[in-house]
């Protein structure tokens, strides 16, 4: 199969890296110093636990340089930017070819393809315009959520840590085991990243948005790590409050998880320093990934009539924080995490 790997940032290029190293034929496309670091030496990829690093050559093209069509189109920008290159990536994909959109949050589909009482309903925080729906019909789509640390340290260059915890799911929207998902994982498995076929990507997509939707937010905020959120006691009953209010709303839409708000939080303290990806963006002066993240569950929360108080809180105070951020062009300076 023919690799596009569209928005090759940490998760893109370590996706792009695997496959190409493996051998597959792959184009990824990036922008900036990103890409010609990638097309003039190849992509570093370093594992922080064994000191282990590898350079891979990579296809590395601007947005246009693409030679489609192709197989396997990833979709790994973040949700809030696919809608203004929509109709671009569609043109890209093969006859029979589908796209596996790799995204944190909840996708613009998630109503399609259920049997439901609302069946169909478009997520507006998502999709107001009916654009990703336009662009992406429901059977040229894998749904998908990646559980892998991941950093672009610098141009062409990406840092991670191998986990028991690592792996990409992957799913069609209406659930069904299909041959391409055995193909899809058939493929980047053995390349170096776990795949694994989920007859229920919805149920995956939550389990990693209990905490998305609740440090990001919380992290942009406070310019803080997860695990110092999570050992101040007031901050502590704020994360733990979310995260129950996300569970109430999965479970409103009959996705029930099997977790513990408060396990969660309390893990959360001993785990690894890492600066969330919303806050790597405030730091960047880059737009906020809220509405995926957060908007989405508090709509289906009104949807479902879920009280969502802490959420809806959190994420005000962050939407004030995204907006300064876009309008007037306002970055925060690196703050070390410790």
């Amino acid at each position: 199969m023919r690799y596009l790997v569209y928005g090759a940032g940490a998760i893109g290029g370590l996706i792009g890296g695997l496959l190409s190293a493996a051998g597959h034929p792959v184009t990824v496309v990036t922008r900036g110093a990103h890409r010609e670091a990638m097309a003039s030496r190849g992509l570093i990829i370093h594992e922080r636990a064994t000191g282990r690093t590898d350079t891979i050559r990579v296809n590395a093209v601007l947005p246009g340089e693409e030679s489609g069509p192709y197989d396997v189109v990833y979709v790994t920008l973040k949700a809030h930017q696919i809608a203004a290159s929509a109709e671009h990536i569609a043109s890209l994909r093969a006859k029979d070819g589908c796209f596996v959109f790799v995204q944190n949050g909840l996708p613009w589909w998630y109503f399609d393809g259920l049997d439901s009482p609302h069946a169909g309903k478009r997520l507006l925080t998502l999709d107001p315009q009916g654009t990703l729906a336009r662009a992406f019909p429901n059977e040229t789509l894998v749904g998908s959520v990646i559980f892998k640390p991941c950093d672009l340290v610098a141009p062409g260059s990406i840092s991670h840590v191998v986990a028991a915890t690592d792996r990409l799911v992957i799913g069609e929207v209406d659930n069904r085991r299909s041959s391409r998902l055995e193909s899809i994982a058939a493929d980047l498995g053995p390349a170096g990243l776990k795949t694994e076929v989920s007859a229920d990507i919805r149920k995956a997509k939550w389990t990693k948005l209990l905490s998305n939707a609740v440090w990001n937010p919380l992290c942009a905020l406070t310019q803080a790590g997860a695990h110092q959120i999570a050992a101040y006691p007031p901050a502590r009953d704020l994360a733990i409050a979310m995260i129950s209010e996300a569970k109430a709303v999965a479970a409103a839409v009959g996705v029930p998880l099997d977790a513990d708000p408060q396990k969660i939080v309390h893990d959360m303290v001993k785990r690894v320093p890492a600066t969330s990806s919303t806050l790597a963006d405030v730091r960047a002066g880059r737009q906020l990934e809220l509405d995926a993240l957060c908007h989405a569950v508090i709509e289906i929360a009104e949807l479902t009539g879920v009280p969502v108080p802490s959420l809806k809180n959190v994420t005000a105070c962050a939407g004030v924080l995204d907006q300064r951020i876009v309008e007037d062009g306002v970055a925060y300076r690196p703050v070390p995490v410790r």
